[in-house]
């Protein structure tokens, strides 16, 4: 069968649906299920990859990848420390450096943007000049992360052998509404510490704020700062005095001896971060989002059309095999639809799931949606 109408400029319309998929990433696979197998460091030290099986395995994929990184104001930086410690300084330099000009961009004057907690990326006020920066991979993030559905909680106790003894969780709660648009990268919110009660988090009382979140990018930013030096520096609902505080790490292949977030910025590798950083992620979860586009096409089918077949078979004898009478209507079954252009090439077919009986007494609108 092959008969052809054309559509017009009202026959069709453009349409863009978003869907999402929940991502729960527990912090077992984080940590190291697999005796870090699932955990890819590399020589040149600048950032590792998380991945949700050995990652030497041809079934694994790639969730994310972590490094951490400071400017030169950082009073890490500025630590007599680092003078012995020159090569791992320069790295996390080089890291903060490239995200920055990345996620912020540069000013007038063709200097690197310093990030901040506020996303006003003017140098000025609330600046993250310690922090750390997990990349997720474009298989979870697809086209965005959903605005409202991060969700990530940190074990912030004191031992590092029982750090969730005391949590806190980091959202972008208000961002589906509020969210910023100045980020080279896109679209960003500001994240926060959903349990923090009282005290300070950035320097200013009550304020929650820790860090960012690009949604297109797919990249998350979080001060170092959720994981106070001192324990007057954070007080959630949920941690105690004797709780909070310092975040230590004990584990190899991290320093030895016990050591706080301090003292790793300032002479520890980018990889000692890491390494002590994951064992302190209880779960991350947020909603991918993939966008839709599609054309819907209204085929619209009167009375009097579409009633013959110009199929050999609808003829037998030069007779309509499908009528017993003479004056009875004639009847057609349809089977396809054909997309085509100003040429009367064929671009693209619709079956339908069975045939659609069509006589004079019938009139039809096939709905026809082609993705993209």
């Amino acid at each position: 069968m092959a008969s052809y109408k054309p559509l017009l400029s009202e026959d069709y319309k453009q349409t863009k649906t978003l869907l999402h998929e929940a991502l729960p990433i527990t912090g077992t696979i984080i940590s190291g299920t697999y005796s870090g197998n699932n955990v890819k460091p590399y020589s040149h030290g600048l950032f590792q990859t998380v991945y949700d099986y050995p990652y030497a395995s041809s079934s694994a994929n790639q969730l994310f990848d972590m490094t951490v990184a400071y400017t030169t104001a950082s009073s890490m930086s500025a630590s007599a420390v680092v003078a012995s410690n020159t090569v791992n300084s320069k790295k996390k330099l080089n890291m903060y450096n490239q995200m920055a000009q990345v996620l912020a961009g540069y000013d007038i004057n063709g200097n690197i943007l310093t990030l901040d907690e506020n996303g006003n990326f003017n140098n000025t006020g609330d600046l993250i000049h310690n922090c750390f920066f997990l990349n997720f991979s474009r298989v979870l993030v697809k086209d965005e992360i959903k605005k409202g559905s991060f969700s990530m909680t940190f074990g912030v106790g004191t031992s590092s052998t029982a750090p969730f003894n005391a949590t806190i969780t980091v959202t972008d709660t208000g961002s589906l509404t509020s969210y910023g648009v100045n980020s080279p990268v896109g679209e960003y919110g500001i994240l926060r510490a959903a349990n923090l009660t009282s005290g300070t988090l950035n320097g200013s009382a009550g304020d929650p704020r820790c860090g960012l979140i690009f949604y297109q990018a797919g990249v998350v930013l979080l001060g170092t700062n959720i994981f106070a030096v001192s324990s007057s520096n954070l007080v959630t609902s949920n941690v105690s005095s004797s709780q909070r505080g310092l975040l230590t790490f004990t584990s190899a292949p991290v320093l030895s001896g016990t050591s706080n977030i301090a003292q790793v910025l300032a002479s520890g590798s980018i990889n000692d971060f890491n390494w002590g950083i994951r064992r302190r992620i209880q779960n991350i979860q947020f909603n991918n989002t993939t966008e839709l586009n599609s054309t819907i096409y209204f085929c619209k089918i009167g009375s009097s059309e579409f009633n013959y077949s110009s199929n050999k078979s609808y003829l037998s004898a030069s007779q309509i095999v499908v009528k017993s009478r003479q004056n009875q209507d004639p009847v057609a079954y349809f089977t396809t639809v054909g997309l085509y252009n100003e040429k009367n090439e064929l671009l693209a077919v619709a079956k339908l799931s069975e045939p659609i009986k069509k006589d004079p007494n019938i009139e039809l609108t096939l709905r026809v949606r082609l993705d993209f």
